[in-house]
């Protein structure tokens, strides 16, 4: 079903466009206090997914610990957080373009219906330190006793991303006719064509730039390592999944790297937690959202702070497409201010988006396991060279 999401909700999108003067105020307020009481099961119910998805990866790394792997956590973790670090620069020129819009008044503003409220018993930072420790310390410690308990996790976390799936349309469409019935949803589908332009244009020119450094400058390498991947950005693209196209992105990096055996290896250990497509989508998307409801641009401090946890948030991104987004809204919520409306908003141009993001992944792995990769040869024959001198 979630191949199709992006044509659902264009469609959801068309359909309210055309028959919103004949809908019930009342049908209206319902569909809206649905989408905030989804909204509020969300924001309960993903400190405790992240626990469990952290865990799960935390056990599953600790387990294969060694200094290869540790090199691996930390050239991810400054791969993601260099991206996020550029789109700050690209969201803040979004953010100097015209996309506000006016706020309506509280006579104007639809009211919501029957909506409920969840108490968050678990805060986000605390969901990823303890879930990042406690399975670091059971695959040292307790390695067997960590991956059972993380398949229990693994299997209740599959059971509701699926269920969740099914409603992301209904949760979506309450925010939807609330910004139309607000009359701001045409202004802001006038101005996001230029934001998923700016996001593609800047995403695939960073990827290049790595392919290009990885190929040591060399064009006809360049071109041939970007060739050798299309096969696994196209299946990216239209399943919507980095893990689907594992398989096609192992045999494209194998093919470019000067040592297949490893640059084989890394795509697995990277394909869900080394996210570039996400690292300038989400960020960028949040600065033009933002702007479009008139929320002040983030301090450098706060977007820093906001980007170590975004980080952070990788690591227990779910292998489902769509999950990308989902472990972001209480971080978006807690440290950029985002309201009900603007995690639907940003909810939906990442699915619509999702495609290209997922291209982006995509590619960005194998330029990721081709620069590791090659790095790693390059030492090896350093190495191999000063034994020989010592000779």
């Amino acid at each position: 079903m979630f191949r199709k999401m992006p044509i659902i909700l264009l469609a959801m999108i068309a359909l309210v466009a055309i028959f919103n003067q004949w809908l019930p105020l009342s049908f209206k307020s319902l569909l809206y206090g649905i989408s905030l009481s989804l909204k509020s099961l969300i924001v309960f119910v993903l400190p405790f997914l992240i626990f469990g998805l952290l865990f799960k990866t935390s056990v599953q790394l600790a387990k294969k610990a060694s200094k290869w792997i540790l090199l691996i956590l930390t050239a991810i973790c400054v791969s993601n957080f260099f991206s996020t670090m550029i789109s700050y620069v690209i969201g803040s020129f979004a953010y100097q373009f015209d996309l506000s819009m006016p706020i309506p008044t509280e006579e104007t503003s639809l009211v919501p219906l029957g909506d409920f409220f969840l108490p968050k018993l678990l805060g986000n930072s605390q969901a990823m330190f303890s879930g990042l420790i406690l399975g670091v310390l059971f695959g040292w410690l307790k390695p067997s006793l960590g991956e059972k308990i993380a398949a229990h996790f693994q299997k209740y976390i599959d059971l509701f991303l699926k269920a969740f799936l099914y409603v992301i349309p209904l949760f979506i469409a309450g925010f939807i006719v609330k910004m139309m019935h607000d009359g701001v949803l045409s202004l802001i589908l006038r101005n996001y064509a230029f934001i998923f332009a700016l996001v593609a244009t800047a995403v695939f020119t960073y990827i290049a730039l790595i392919y290009f450094v990885a190929t040591g400058c060399n064009r006809k390498a360049f071109v041939q390592s970007i060739k050798n991947m299309f096969p696994a950005v196209i299946a990216g693209f239209g399943s919507m999944s980095s893990a689907a196209a594992m398989p096609l992105t192992i045999l494209a990096t194998e093919k470019n790297s000067k040592n297949p055996d490893l640059a084989g290896s890394i795509i697995p250990a990277t394909v869900n937690i080394h996210l570039i497509g996400d690292c300038f989508a989400i960020p960028i998307f949040a600065f033009a959202v933002m702007k479009s409801f008139g929320v002040a641009e983030p301090l450098f401090s706060s977007y820093l702070i906001f980007a170590v946890y975004f980080v952070l948030a990788k690591f227990s991104v779910a292998a489902v497409p769509g999950g990308g987004i989902l472990v972001m809204l209480p971080i978006l919520e807690a440290y950029l201010g985002f309201s009900g409306e603007m995690l639907s908003l940003i909810t939906a141009l990442y699915i619509l988006f999702d495609p290209l993001i997922t291209s982006a992944n995509v590619l960005g792995n194998g330029g990721f396991a081709l620069a590791l990769g090659n790095l790693s040869e390059g030492k090896l024959e350093a190495e191999n060279a000063a034994v020989l001198c010592q000779k």
